[in-house]
């Protein structure tokens, strides 16, 4: 029997990005389109996958990438963008349709979001079933997996229940927490998308999915209160929070940003469950049955506690934020340019210095004054940014791509070199770049730089006023990581020297 080719798009996103595994897992040969091949530098299935740069809006790059294909992921979509992010989305499901169908592919398989049959529906929503609906007509045979809530480690909406559940003994809520959802552990989609390429050519619909539950909001918010080993919180229903009030308030008391906070609960204003149930004689449920609500969440609670998130929403790209890399130093002619350059020398070896770079933010900070860092990222979440609460996805490594609380990792050289773009509000453009090198004695030196380019006057009066805080900040920082590093070494040679003994 030939090896099937699947196509993913959005390998990048926290679907895709599992998807692709276990795709490989079922014998698949996968193929990837993204914008940015960097962005899967470090995923450990980079080896074994085909990767195409390309965008869903440029038709010939699609085309290209459909070439000797027989299965299509299509797992992007527009949630947190703003602006026409709609014609955008159609836009790219006419490309993917008409390639699709040039190519001959023999399926599409697509995961949109369950949404009522009647009423009128968000932008968010109404593109996504749009999206569905081009597919569906595109002559190839197509199956559009309708879902709700998605449960696992890192997904968006599980962090904002974690998180606001988390916060909050007792919650205002809007009147949404009210409506039924039907919640599905990511373990079951993941079953459903791959099982999705064997149905027959006579399957061309849309499909409902979800979990063996129906609950309340309100009730899975408290549903991981029990999970996470705290006490049912009460929940105050307030008639007048209105949805962009919610996000604001999402956004405030949570790490996910308005960007996203916004079509989550522009989707909760209706129940959220299963219309159909046709799936069950389409694609039985998996042998083992699906996931209750609780199990889940108990899952994704230990994958946390053990430091294996696979993907999550924190590392899915921000509307707004500046994504262009850093020029190279030549370039900067002519452009107004400021740098904060600190050196100090380390007495550990390389790899602790490292260790201690490699580790930075989230839980183990910023090594200097968190509390100015708190208020800044306090600041940035007022303005609608991401705020400093974002947290990293592993507590010890790094790959491109990554969110750290306000940075993106843009460039990462394992050991050596580290570069942050940091996608806070700022008029201007901002980089960090932290290095450890090896010194020929055995101990290391490490460089850090603050990069900053001002856009217009503001950003040059923002710098200014930023600059004494900053010579405290960053002084203090570079002190205190190289001080880590020796404390890391000294305890290392501490127990090097106890289990000699013992």
């Amino acid at each position: 029997m030939s090896i099937r080719r699947a196509l993913v798009t959005g390998a990048t996103g926290y679907i895709g990005g599992r998807l692709v595994p276990r795709l490989l897992e079922a014998g698949f040969s996968v193929r990837v389109l993204v914008r940015t091949a960097d962005k899967l530098k470090d995923v450990p299935w980079r080896a074994q996958v085909e990767i195409v740069e390309g965008d869903l809006l440029d038709a010939e790059a699609v085309n290209q990438a459909c070439v000797d294909i027989d299965v299509l992921y299509y797992l992007v979509h527009a949630m947190g963008q703003k602006g026409d992010f709609e014609a955008k989305e159609l836009t790219g499901a006419r490309n993917v349709a008409h390639a699709a169908k040039t190519n001959k592919l023999s399926r599409i398989v697509y995961l949109g979001g369950l949404h009522p049959a009647t009423g009128e529906l968000s932008k968010h929503l109404r593109s996504r079933a749009e999206v569905g609906e081009i597919l569906l007509d595109s002559g190839v045979p197509t199956v559009a997996l309708q879902a709700g809530v998605i449960i696992g480690s890192g997904s968006t909406s599980f962090e904002m229940i974690r998180h606001l559940t988390d916060v909050l003994p007792v919650m205002t809520a809007p009147k949404w927490v009210g409506n039924l959802i039907q919640p599905i552990a990511v373990r079951d989609v993941m079953y459903y998308l791959i099982k999705a390429a064997d149905l027959p050519a006579s399957v061309n619909r849309t499909l409902d999915i979800g979990g063996p539950e129906v609950l309340k909001y309100s009730e899975m918010m408290n549903g991981y209160a029990v999970e996470a080993g705290m006490k049912e919180r009460a929940i105050l229903r307030l008639p007048v929070l209105t949805p962009y009030l919610a996000s604001q308030w999402v956004n405030l008391v949570t790490p996910i940003p308005r960007a996203l906070a916004v079509p989550i609960i522009a989707s909760l204003q209706h129940d959220c469950v299963m219309n159909e149930h046709d799936i069950d004689s389409i694609i039985p449920p998996p042998p083992e049955g699906l996931l209750p609500y609780r199990t889940a969440v108990h899952l994704a609670l230990e994958r946390m506690k053990e430091g294996e998130l696979e993907t999550s929403w924190q590392n899915s790209s921000v509307d707004g934020a500046p994504s262009d890399p850093l020029p190279s130093d030549p370039e900067w002619a002519g452009h107004r340019v400021y740098i904060d350059l600190k050196e100090r020398d380390c007495d550990s070896p390389v790899e602790d210095l490292w260790a201690v770079i490699e580790g930075i933010g989230g839980d183990n900070g910023w090594y200097s004054l968190p509390i100015a860092w708190a208020a800044r990222g306090f600041a940035d979440k007022l303005v609608g940014g991401v705020g400093l609460r974002r947290g990293r996805s592993n507590p010890e490594k790094l790959r491109v791509g990554e969110a750290v609380d306000w940075w993106r990792v843009e460039r990462i050289d394992h050991g050596n070199f580290l570069r942050l773009r940091a996608e806070m509000k700022v008029p201007g453009l901002a980089w960090l770049e932290l290095t450890a090198d090896a010194l020929p004695d055995g101990t290391s030196h490490y460089t850090q730089r603050a990069i900053f380019f001002p856009r217009g006057l503001g950003g040059r009066l923002y710098w200014l006023s930023i600059l004494p805080a900053h010579g405290i900040i960053f002084n203090g920082m570079a002190n205190k990581i190289v001080a880590t590093a020796q404390q890391r070494f000294l305890e290392r040679k501490i127990q090097a020297k106890l289990s000699a003994l013992s």
